[in-house]
């Protein structure tokens, strides 16, 4: 599973581990991504998105319908 948030677009970022010898390595830090069902009226039928916290409290405040929709737009499939 890609770690994009379909909502946000966030997604993994890069940077280094450096030890205590000043010995660096790479790393990633990975947003919190979830998979979670929303129940949209218009259309009477669930849908799955995978979305981050932030894309969860976007949903919260904007509505399921308005953000479906705002994807969409982009020309993702939902």
């Amino acid at each position: 599973m890609s770690k994009i948030c379909q909502v946000t677009g966030r997604k993994p970022s890069f940077g280094n581990n450096i030890s205590h010898s000043h010995r660096v390595t790479s790393r990633r830090w990975n947003p919190n991504i979830q998979r979670q069902r929303f129940w949209l009226p218009s259309e009477k039928r669930w849908v799955t998105l995978t979305v981050s916290t932030k894309g969860i409290k976007t949903i919260n405040k904007k509505g399921i319908e308005s953000v479906i929709a705002d994807i969409r737009r982009r020309g993702v499939k939902v």
